[in-house]
């Protein structure tokens, strides 16, 4: 089965829009052209010479990675480095290469999703959710028209708070206008003043979909001149942003915690602070880099936070109230591929996918 690379990358947005990527990032298209045709697809964290000579191997013409190959700006090609030997490679052998990196992060089931899953955590939910990541939609719309119209713009994204979906407000009144010359109102006379029973419809919608929101609702309103407004909101985005938090089926002791923890991730090696907790039961991830959310993970009562890339003094701010556990920046997302392969799975039953069987991890314990 062959698959245009716009349409994986269709599939990508919807689940982690490339619009929640942090500034300093370079997610999406690295090499490559939407309109190629694909045959089969390579998973993997990292990007390595090693890695590229496994996608030819297994005859795959598109890499998708979760660290982009290429972060910051190329001024020349010239094969002076792994990033552009891998870059002159690929565009001759006619290989895309795709990357969906802190959009997966900051995606409702993303990474630390992901990492807590695999922990057993129960109830997970965002430990630092998105803000100013949401607006509201209000629109007005003939009584007899309205629920085709709600149909169209929740199924475009709209009205989705938490674990419940279809969500609006809708309030009756009177809605006036007149058509001026060459318009053709969908009720009432071009020339004269018509009065009209409405609903005012109120939803909330990301702001990352709310393009697609609004073009549902133009394609669905009957009429030729549709009013509606867009607000900024101040909310929090519950279902997006940064790591994750739960709690474990049953308390357990620190010391089988950690050891089960190496287990799972199949490592030797976990850098922890002081054991100030005789048990485990909250549990607080972040994977990658995760030291930025270490006072939300003590503000929330987390008893241990897992994380990669502490510095020496940032263990210090544990202050006896939690457990820092630093995994390893490679280890908190290994599982990571798993979440891109069950994405294409899903949406492509028939397509060829595979992961990546190269340690791409730069750091070993010795």
């Amino acid at each position: 089965m062959k698959i245009r690379l716009r349409e994986i990358i269709d599939v990508i947005e919807k689940f982690a829009p490339g619009k929640l990527q942090e500034s300093y990032d370079n997610s999406g298209i690295q090499v490559g052209n939407p309109n190629n045709e694909i045959s089969a697809t390579l998973i993997c964290i990292d990007i390595t010479e090693e890695v590229f000579e496994e996608a030819i191997r297994k005859n795959c013409n598109l890499i998708i990675s979760h660290h982009p190959l290429i972060f910051s700006g190329l001024k020349s090609i010239a094969g002076r480095n792994s990033v552009e030997k891998i870059i002159i490679k690929a565009i001759k052998a006619d290989i895309n290469i795709l990357s969906i990196h802190t959009n997966l992060d900051s995606a409702e089931k993303g990474v630390s999703n992901k990492l807590a899953e695999k922990i057993g955590l129960k109830n997970i939910r965002t430990l630092s959710p998105l803000k100013n990541q949401l607006q509201k939609l209000v629109f007005f719309i003939p009584i007899d028209n309205a629920e085709n119209v709600r149909a169209a713009i929740f199924k475009a994204g709209a009205g989705h708070i938490g674990n419940y979906d279809s969500c609006s407000f809708n309030m009756q009144g009177k809605g006036t206008f007149r058509g001026l010359s060459g318009s053709k109102p969908f009720v009432g006379k071009s020339g004269s003043l018509h009065v009209e029973d409405e609903i005012r419809v109120e939803t909330i919608v990301p702001e990352y979909l709310m393009g697609e929101v609004v073009r549902a609702l133009l394609e669905s309103h009957p009429y030729e001149e549709v009013a509606y407004d867009i607000y900024s909101l101040v909310n929090t985005n519950k279902n997006l942003g940064m790591g994750a938090i739960g709690e474990l089926e049953q308390k357990i002791e620190t010391e089988k915690f950690l050891s089960d923890l190496k287990s799972l991730l199949g490592t030797t090696n976990i850098r922890i602070t002081k054991k100030v907790k005789e048990k485990i039961n909250k549990v607080a991830v972040c994977g990658g880099s995760g030291s930025f959310l270490l006072k939300e993970a003590i503000k929330q009562g987390a008893d241990v936070f897992i994380s990669g890339d502490f510095k020496y003094h940032q263990f210090f701010e544990a202050e006896n109230k939690i457990v820092i556990a630093d995994i390893g920046h490679f280890e908190s997302e290994q599982f990571t591929k798993e979440i891109i392969y069950d994405l294409l799975i899903n949406n492509f039953p028939k397509f060829a996918v595979h992961l990546s069987e190269i340690n791409t991890n730069p750091i070993i314990n010795f």
